[in-house]
């Protein structure tokens, strides 16, 4: 395997697996928030419950994701040494704050987890809230660096060399809100929507306690609130791409040719000879309108860039297709709870409507690692965008794919291990009912 394909193969598979990791550790500790607080203010002991299952998952996440996020961290330096010399100044900071926000969530996770038995309850909620933030954080600052990437800034090169480093200017790069915005929030849907999918399977199993029916709608409605925020944000996604990062927009959506009023495609699968997409479904002026907000604006397209420095929309394409199409299943589930629950008198447990959701329930993942592929396959063939390209940045040792193997068993016996711990029933003890006695979860 030549060295710079493997190192983007095991790059690309441990990044694939840390995203599922730490999309749903920076997902729960809200939904931990949010039960707590609820339980603190109605008094209800149910979703106190829920937050003190909902914190064995989150500790494995934690622990899983630490480990998979040194190994990246290794990766890093051993796969990519060209481009860390490069880049080092400027994405330090980032990752450097990352740990900062890393050990705070370690504490107040600790603090949570043993703590329940003598901490009050305004205590064990007043833990949540710096966990939630720390893990919003942790996720902002690694985007960051990732953003940096599309949009470098920060610096001048001054005879090939760097000049004028500014760390802080490097971190709040163009491209750094929208890409921040829009990943935090896809990991809050992702994350709600995933737990949905657990409780719709629970009472299609016939397994129709209170606890679960609560549980469903709680995921749903924050996953629900989120959701508009996610559209909202891949548009500003999309209209900063149009000005900035225009080879990404073009391999995105398959537009081939530069033109005024340019079509939206939706699906079809791109020809690059023929500079088509076959079978799509195109929407007259739609793409103009989206990234200009006028439908008769002129989008530059893929012919605007030389052959050797555009993106394969045969990559892209088909991700960023998946990607938005996840958002409206999602949508589609969401839409259809809320609709049976107005017209109902209570939790909808129709087998129908419990299928919807669990099928609906994986798209956010799905969508949250389509959108990360649409980011790096977009910038191809740079790693630092019109500055450093992936041949220049990856090591020249040779022997990395008997180390890609070795890591692709590695990940999967982690993934193995984190399902068989979520999926055991445990006797785990939560904290009792007004009674002030423990009980058996």
């Amino acid at each position: 395997m030549d060295n710079v394909l493997a190192a983007r193969a095991l790059m690309g598979v441990s990044l694939g697996f840390h995203i599922i990791y730490a999309t749903i550790g920076v997902g729960l500790p809200l939904m931990l928030m949010i039960a707590e607080g609820i339980a603190l203010r109605t008094g209800q002991e149910l979703y106190h419950q829920m937050a003190r299952r909902w914190i064995r998952p989150a500790a494995v996440l934690f622990a899983i994701g630490a480990v998979s996020g040194t190994i990246l961290s290794f990766e890093l330096g051993f796969l990519w040494p060209r481009f860390m010399e490069f880049s080092g100044p400027m994405i330090g900071l980032p990752f450097w704050m990352e740990g900062y926000a890393f050990f705070t969530e370690a504490i107040f996770l600790a603090l949570y987890l043993y703590g329940a038995a003598r901490l009050s309850r305004k205590a064990l909620f007043l833990c949540t809230i710096p966990m939630a933030v720390a893990a919003a954080a942790s996720a902002v600052f690694v985007i960051s660096a990732n953003s940096w990437m599309n949009t470098p800034s920060g610096f001048t090169l001054e005879a090939g060399s760097l000049a004028n480093v500014s760390p802080l200017k490097a971190m709040a790069n163009p491209a750094w809100a929208h890409q921040a915005v829009h990943g935090t929030v896809a990991a809050y849907v992702a994350t709600c929507f995933a737990m949905a999918g657990v409780y719709a399977l629970a009472l299609l199993r016939g397994k129709a306690s209170e606890y679960n029916r609560k549980a469903l709608t709680l995921s749903l409605a924050v996953g629900t609130i989120f959701l508009p925020f996610m559209l909202i944000s891949g548009d500003w996604a999309s209209a900063f791409l149009a000005k900035h990062e225009k080879a990404k927009l073009a391999a995105a959506e398959s537009h081939f040719k530069t033109m005024s009023g340019a079509p939206l495609t939706i699906g079809g699968w791109p020809d690059l000879e023929a500079e088509r997409v076959r079978f799509g479904i195109e929407i007259p002026y739609a793409l103009s309108l989206l990234a200009h907000r006028d439908p008769f604006a002129e989008v530059t397209g893929l012919d605007a860039f030389p052959p050797d420095q555009r993106p394969d929309p045969r990559l892209v394409h088909p991700f960023f297709t998946l990607m938005v199409g996840g958002f409206f299943i999602m949508a589609a589930a969401a839409v259809a709870f809320w609709w049976r629950l107005w017209r109902g008198k209570g939790i909808p447990e129709t087998k129908n409507l419990m299928r919807l959701i669990l099928i609906a329930s994986p798209f956010g993942l799905i969508a949250l690692e389509s959108g990360w592929l649409v980011t790096e396959f977009g910038r191809q063939p740079w790693v630092v965008m019109d500055i450093m390209k992936v041949s220049e940045g990856a090591t020249p040792n040779e022997g990395i794919g008997i180390v890609f193997f070795i890591f692709m068993a590695v990940y999967a016996a982690l993934t193995a291990g984190l399902f068989k711990t979520l999926m055991r029933r445990g006797p785990e003890r939560i904290e009792a009912t007004q009674e002030g006695r423990r009980v058996d979860d």
